[in-house]
């Protein structure tokens, strides 16, 4: 495994990160779900793979998919040696105040994520979706006041636009409040709106980009089906909806990583992130994975050299896209 500091700041983490959304106490929340037993040998085969990045959210299968992961690193790993990530926005509850990036959602959504990882504090503390209904001064005063309680170490952000983002970090800098030191955002080789403003905005401000879906959930890692063959392609109405809208020019890309896949002789997905890895502003792509060789792909790519000739053989088909997986006015929030 490799390992690099996140953007500017001092913290260093594996080039792969480990998402923990498909792990929870029971398959309940989508069908292609581990139960802990299940779950359990993925976050330990990480580990001896070298991974120290473990991203989850409040709000996977409600919680818990953060209890999942505390229990396992506390079974697993030395605290202090793992990189705990998680995010806040969406509801947990029904009432007035749940979800959103409040003072109030803030304080309670922290405490109660770290009495589900069990656990005193998280390495980095991420913003879901931008709020667009909370003043952005009094969300980062908030997170800011996290940090210097040593609840988390570092603040993150995912998926916003990049005036959002930009914003954000202007004013954490005017108030000399913690500013993001990374970007989780939605890009692939099927999704690339993201090098149109903030890749170039990451890297000039000095913030690690860390995607999430590097594989298109699971369409750049096998080759173009009418009638998906897995589980999840069968039941992920989301996914449907993220890349329905086009589906001739992404049948190109994924014909195309085949074709390099099969001139390098290794996996679709390997190929898939190491283009990702390949690009300057990147990180480390978040990959799920709920089959070891998912795990064992992932970490093959940071070793895989992608040649330059090959990377623009990935890139010629692509096309612009309307924008997916984010918040913006007049979407349901």
């Amino acid at each position: 495994m490799k390992y690099t500091r996140l953007g500017r700041s001092g913290l260093k983490v594996s080039r792969i990160g480990l998402g923990c959304m498909s792990y929870e106490v029971t398959p309940a929340e989508r069908p292609w779900h581990l139960d802990e037993e299940h779950a359990r040998p993925f976050i330990r085969r990480a580990l001896e793979l070298g991974i120290n990045y473990f991203d989850t959210a409040n709000m996977y299968s409600g919680g818990a998919s953060e209890e999942v992961l505390g229990r396992a690193l506390r079974d697993f790993a030395r605290r202090e040696e793992v990189v705990i990530a998680t995010k806040l926005y969406y509801p947990m509850r029904g009432d007035a105040n749940a979800g959103g990036l409040s003072r109030k959602a803030i304080m309670h959504e922290i405490d109660a994520s770290l009495r589900r990882l069990d656990t005193d504090h998280v390495d980095l503390y991420q913003i879901h979706r931008w709020d667009r209904h909370t003043p952005i001064e009094e969300t980062l005063e908030a997170l800011h006041d996290v940090v210097k309680a040593g609840k988390a170490r570092y603040l993150g952000a995912s998926t916003t636009l990049a005036w959002q983002f930009c914003k954000a970090l202007h004013v954490a800098d005017l108030r000399g409040w913690t500013r993001f030191a990374a970007m989780q955002n939605h890009y692939n080789l099927l999704y690339r709106e993201e090098e149109r403003e903030m890749l170039e905005l990451c890297q000039a401000e000095g913030v690690g980009v860390v995607p999430w879906s590097p594989l298109a959930r699971g369409r750049l890692a096998r080759a173009w089906e009418e009638t998906p063959s897995t589980v999840r392609g069968r039941y992920d109405p989301w996914g449907d909806g993220v890349y329905a809208a086009m589906r001739e020019a992404d049948r190109k890309v994924v014909d195309r990583v085949g074709e390099v896949a099969a001139r390098l002789d290794v996996s679709r997905a390997q190929v898939a992130l190491a283009w990702l890895l390949h690009q300057p502003a990147v990180t480390a792509p978040i990959v799920g994975a709920t089959r070891m060789h998912h795990l064992e792909d992932a970490v093959a790519a940071v070793s895989l050299s992608l040649p330059d000739s090959e990377a623009l053989r990935l890139e010629e088909l692509y096309v612009p896209h309307p924008l997916a997986g984010i918040a913006v006015p007049g979407a349901a929030d």
